[in-house]
């Protein structure tokens, strides 16, 4: 009886041990310096947090699991947590800063007059049409303003299986992190400040081209695709996905 309660409370203390908190240190490859505000996801786990003035952050982990690193203007990284980093708890990893080669921007693609009535006329219009279908939750972004727009929609609506099952029905694990990841404050305040659908894919395990490919069927225009933030595509394609749900009941 003594050896069972023995190898019970180590099993409890293996398994509280492997659940610690991780921390460690992150520092600029080429000054050495610590870095604040850097971006740390356990896609694992999908749970983020940021490194503190110190470059020293704090998140939950066990061996096996995989670390994402991203900060701004620097190549993300990416680490898988050993038990060594866990015992010995003085981990330290270094984040490499990019080098942008700027390119000419535009910055008044449209002559202004300084006449608001005539430059609101000169203005472009944004045709694209957002039709909603009654008993979903949002509506399908259709793109132009045209009688094959809204049929696309109500195609999209209710005959979703081919498409949205390869995608959906193929990746139930990752895209069960959909919801976990609308739930953690620090990866949604990640994702709003970016663009390049980075962490996404490394979060939902699926490339560049799934990630259009979805929102493209889900009827989201090619404006949209193209210039909404990550927080705004992931929400798009969790309702689509809801709503593939809802479709299937």
């Amino acid at each position: 009886m003594r050896k069972i309660g023995i190898a019970f409370i180590l099993l409890l203390a293996h398994l509280g041990w492997g659940q610690d908190n991780f921390s460690a240190l992150v520092e600029n490859e080429n000054t050495g310096l610590p870095m604040q505000s850097v971006h740390v996801l356990n896609l694992t786990q999908v749970i983020g947090t940021i490194t503190d003035g110190n470059g020293v952050f704090e998140i939950r982990a066990q061996a096996n699991d995989t670390l994402y690193f991203s900060y701004l203007g620097y190549k993300p990284l990416k680490i898988a947590v050993t038990n060594d980093m866990i015992r010995f708890g003085n981990a330290k990893f270094q984040m490499t800063e990019l080098a942008f080669a700027l390119e000419e921007i535009v910055v008044k693609p449209y002559e202004l007059t300084g006449y608001l009535d005539i430059d609101v006329r000169n203005a472009p219009v944004n045709t694209v049409r957002r039709y909603s279908i009654s008993g979903l939750n949002s509506g399908y972004e259709g793109g132009t303003p045209n009688v094959s727009t809204l049929s696309k929609a109500l195609g999209a609506a209710f005959n979703p299986a081919d498409f949205l099952y390869s995608i959906f029905g193929a990746n139930p694990q990752q895209l069960r992190k959909l919801k976990k990841m609308r739930e953690d404050d620090e990866i949604k305040n990640l994702l709003a400040s970016k663009f390049d659908r980075q962490v996404l894919m490394q979060l939902l395990q699926i490339e560049r081209l799934d990630i259009d490919e979805i929102l493209r069927n889900c009827n989201y225009s090619g404006t949209f695709i193209k210039e909404a933030n990550d927080l705004q595509i992931l929400e798009a394609i969790s309702k689509c996905y809801e709503e593939y749900r809802v479709l299937q009941l």
